[in-house]
């Protein structure tokens, strides 16, 4: 079973780790919506590289990466089936009442896989040399000119890092339940639909104990440690703007003007 790899961090000592998150996190949102706009295999390239450059310069192994797209092989498949299948434009290779294949749909398709494989590159990019801890940081930073509004700036990112953090752990629960299940006899791969939904109740009953019992034990801890919320709090982690991260603005600004350049020129 493929672990999730969202909200996993992995220490290194490299370019990407030793950035301020605020920059890997609006520059991960920037390439999200950038790619967006491609429409042709050049931009997609371009991007590609600039996807790749970061992976390198995070120093992680690139097996982890593609451990990070299997589980959602399948979400990708689908959709692309279903522009392969529904998509119009081009030349009619095959047609069958409402189901159709055109030159058209191949290519969006196409075009569909890399994107999403792209998006979730980045997005794997970002968790795996990004700590929890910083990533919160870097929310509470960014939208702390929300305040003025009395935006609950401190407890949304609060709850996104214990969100981010307890991830993997809920994700490993999930597997050992499913592998005392196994031990048991229980079969998850076998049988219609409604039986494997069926399975899976008794998966989701403990979980759900246990992520009660976490969040009930992480509230008293909390209590214990005389949290009050993030108003006027002091901070031991100091953000800071560096060189390294000029230079991969830079790079990404340099990536949209040539994306927007040969999507509208």
């Amino acid at each position: 079973m493929n672990k999730l790899l969202f909200g996993r961090y992995i220490p290194q000592d490299s370019f990407v780790h030793r950035m301020d998150p605020r920059a890997k996190l609006v520059l991960s949102f920037l390439y999200v919506i950038v790619i967006f706009f491609a429409n042709n295999w050049w931009i997609y390239l371009l991007m590609a590289l600039v996807a790749i450059l970061s992976i390198w310069a995070s120093k992680i192994n690139f097996k982890l990466f593609v451990e990070g797209i299997l589980p959602l092989v399948w979400i990708i498949a689908f959709t692309m089936l279903i522009q392969v299948f529904f998509g119009t434009g081009g030349h009619l290779y095959w047609h069958w009442g409402i189901f159709s294949i055109t030159s058209l749909g191949i290519l969006n398709a196409a075009y569909i896989f890399v994107r999403f494989t792209l998006i979730i590159l980045i997005s794997t990019l970002l968790t795996l040399s990004t700590s929890p801890i910083q990533i919160s940081d870097a929310i509470e930073s960014l939208l702390k000119p929300l305040t003025k509004i009395h935006f609950p700036v401190y407890e949304v990112a609060l709850m996104l890092s214990i969100a981010l953090r307890f991830v993997p752990t809920l994700m490993d629960e999930t597997e050992a339940i499913m592998n005392a299940q196994r031990a048991r006899g229980v079969d998850f791969g076998t049988g219609n639909i409604v039986n494997r939904i069926k399975k899976i109740i008794p998966i989701l009953i403990p979980l759900f104990m246990s992520a009660f019992n976490r969040a009930e034990d992480l509230a008293t801890a909390m209590e214990a440690r005389g949290y009050q919320g993030g108003a006027g709090r002091t901070k031991y982690r100091l953000l800071k703007w560096g060189t390294r991260d000029t230079i991969a603005t830079l790079i990404y600004l340099l990536m949209t003007m040539i994306v927007f350049a040969l999507r509208f020129f």
